[in-house]
């Protein structure tokens, strides 16, 4: 788990991202390190969960005991305001290493803001040609959703068929870099705009309770869910 620098702000909003694969340097990773270099220059903290970070033993919901590794990146998680998360296309979808590491955020089903609850994901695939790029971001939008995230507006999607990077981490469509970039803009805005949205809560009260009283939430069957939902609206009579 690597600590990838921090912005000038003296309460920086924190983000994390999660990607790659087993390879050093991979692409995913290359991908994942430019939206984080944009994060910092926005005036984010950033820490970067990659390579040998994300071997973990398969998720087992019953197992007594995590892996160092995997309470990291479980607190990693708890702790951060915004995520990037990168994967390679592995057969149209995303690859085992990632959604494994997906799967320990069950960890999170109890904790004060579930899963990725309240916070915006920035979702990176990339592939060997088209198709599979955009099936993996695809699948990996709809993993976001389940968990509860906000996956931002854009995703990206790199084809390594004419998009390639060098030994430093440039990539060499200047298109693909901006996509990244973006996709960093609108991760470190949104965790921007919660912290101001909690700020005002604490300060107003009318504001806190309103709050409080729709994220109520109870655990059932070990799961957290929400028990205050709006009642849906009842539609007019039709006319006789």
């Amino acid at each position: 788990m690597q600590e990838e620098g921090e912005g000038i702000m003296p309460e920086a909003v924190q983000i994390v991202g999660i990607g790659g694969s087993t390879r050093a340097d991979s692409t995913a990773e290359k991908a994942l390190r430019i939206a984080l270099a944009e994060a910092v220059r926005r005036g984010a903290r950033v820490r970067l969960i990659s390579g040998p970070d994300l071997v973990l033993p398969l998720y087992e919901y019953a197992a007594a005991e995590r892996s160092e590794r995997a309470k990291a990146l479980v607190d990693a998680v708890s702790s951060a305001d915004g995520l990037m998360i990168a994967t390679p296309a592995y057969h149209g979808s995303l690859s085992g290493m990632v959604k494994n590491a997906l799967d320990y955020m069950e960890e999170l089903r109890t904790d004060r803001r579930p899963y990725f609850s309240g916070r915006a994901v920035g979702c990176i695939s990339v592939a060997g040609g088209w198709q599979a790029a955009a099936s993996a971001v695809a699948a990996l939008r709809t993993t976001v959703h389940a968990l509860r995230g906000w996956p931002t507006p854009l995703g990206a999607t790199i084809n390594t068929e004419t998009t390639s990077f060098d030994a430093d981490g440039r990539v060499n469509d200047p298109r693909v870099a901006e996509r990244l970039e973006l996709v960093a803009e609108q991760v470190v805005e949104f965790a921007l705009m919660r912290r101001a949205l909690r700020s005002q809560q604490m300060k107003a009260p009318a504001l806190r309770d309103l709050s409080t009283s729709t994220t109520t939430r109870a655990t059932r069957s070990g799961r957290a869910v929400d028990n205050k939902l709006p009642k849906p609206l009842t539609p007019p009579r039709a006319a006789l």
